[in-house]
C-alpha cells in the first residue's frame, strides 16, 4: 500500500477490502485507480470488483493465489508496440489467457496549476512515448513513472504546478487535479490490447456447447538452429491457410543465440487446419506452448 502516493492509499485500500470480500468477483489490474488498466477492466467486467495492484508480477500473483479471479494486463500499443516485459511475464505466470479487450487510449495533462506552469510531465513509459512529440512541441520535460493514475496521485501529493501528469481524463477527477489538455496523444488511432489471465482455459464453446468463435489463438516457440527453420515452421500456417495476425521475436537471458517467437493465430488447436500447421511448426521447432484460445475481440485486417 505504502508504494501508492498518499491520495491514492484511501481509495486502494477500499477497492482491495471489497475485492477481498468477493474475489471471484476480483478483476486485478495494474496501477492506481484511474489508470487505464482500470478503465479496460471495468469494460471487459462491468460486474466486477476492480483490484489495483501496483506491478504487473503483482497482478498475476493475485490471479495465481486466488485473490482475484482474473487479471486485465496489457499487452501491445497501437502507437507504442508492445508492453515491456510482458512477453517474459505470461509464460512464466501458468496463467492463461482467455479473452481480450481493446481499449481507446485517451491521454490528458492534468496538475495543480496552469498549462503554461508546467515544465515536467509525468507517467508510464508507454503513455510518454505515445504523446512524446507533442510533449516536445510544448517544451515539457518527460518524467518515467511506474503509472499513469499513480503519476496523478503523486502530483496531487507534490502539489508543484510545474510538474503534470499524463493519465485518463477520470484520473483528474479522483485526485481534484486541474485539466490541462485533453486527447494528446500522437495520433488519433491510439489503441492499446489488453489480455484477460485466469488460472484455468475455459473449453473453446459457446454457453450452449458450440464453437462460439470466431477464436484467436496466441502461443510462443523456439525454432531449431538451422538454416530457413522460421521459413519452414511458418509455411505450415500458409499451405493450411491459417491466418497468422501477430509475429514477434524477443531474447530470453540477456542471450544472442536462442530466439523465441510470440505469435497470434486465427483458430483453435481442435481445427483440422489449425492442429496441421501447429504439427508442422513442432516439426520445425525445438518446443512449441499454446498460452491460450480464446473468442477474437476485434477483426484484423
Amino acid at each position: 500500500m505504502e508504494t501508492y502516493a498518499a491520495p491514492a492509499r484511501p481509495i486502494v485500500a477500499a477497492m482491495t477490502a471489497a475485492a477481498a470480500a468477493d474475489p471471484g468477483r476480483a478483476v486485478a489490474f495494474q496501477g492506481a485507480p484511474g489508470a487505464n488498466s482500470h478503465v479496460a477492466a471495468l469494460e471487459a467486467f462491468p460486474d466486477g470488483l476492480p483490484l489495483p495492484c501496483f506491478a504487473f508480477e503483482d497482478a498475476i500473483d493475485a490471479v495465481r493465489d486466488g485473490r482475484a479471479d482474473c487479471a486485465v494486463i496489457p499487452i501491445e500499443n497501437s502507437l507504442h508496440g508492445r508492453v515491456a516485459d510482458i512477453h517474459f511475464l505470461l509464460p512464466e505466470s501458468g496463467l492463461v489467457i482467455t479473452g481480450e479487450h481493446f481499449l481507446s487510449i485517451r491521454h490528458a495533462l492534468m496538475g495543480t496549476g496552469t498549462r503554461d506552469d508546467v515544465r515536467e510531465a509525468m507517467s508510464h513509459p508507454q503513455a510518454i512515448g505515445q504523446c512524446r512529440h507533442w510533449l516536445k512541441a510544448h517544451g515539457i520535460r518527460q518524467a518515467s513513472y511506474p503509472d499513469t493514475a499513480g503519476a496523478a496521485a503523486y502530483v496531487a501529493e507534490l502539489g508543484d504546478p510545474a510538474v503534470a501528469a499524463l493519465a485518463p481524463p477520470g484520473a483528474a477527477t479522483i485526485y481534484g487535479l486541474n485539466l490541462l489538455g485533453v486527447d494528446i496523444a500522437d495520433a488519433d488511432h491510439n489503441t492499446t490490447r489488453f489480455v484477460v489471465l485466469a488460472r484455468g482455459g475455459k473449453p473453446a464453446v459457446g454457453a450452449d456447447g458450440q464453437d462460439g468463435g470466431p477464436w484467436m489463438t496466441t502461443l510462443i516457440f523456439e525454432v531449431k538452429n538451422i538454416p530457413a527453420a522460421l521459413y519452414k515452421a511458418m509455411g505450415g500456417f500458409a499451405t493450411n491457410g491459417v491466418n497468422m495476425t501477430k509475429l514477434e521475436s524477443y531474447q530470453r537471458g540477456g542471450q544472442f543465440v536462442a530466439t523465441e517467437f510470440f505469435a497470434d493465430i486465427e483458430g483453435k488447436p481442435g481445427d483440422a487446419a489449425v492442429d496441421r500447421a501447429l504439427e508442422e511448426l513442432g516439426f520445425h521447432s525445438k518446443w512449441v506452448r499454446v498460452l491460450g484460445t480464446y473468442r477474437r475481440a476485434r477483426e484484423r485486417g
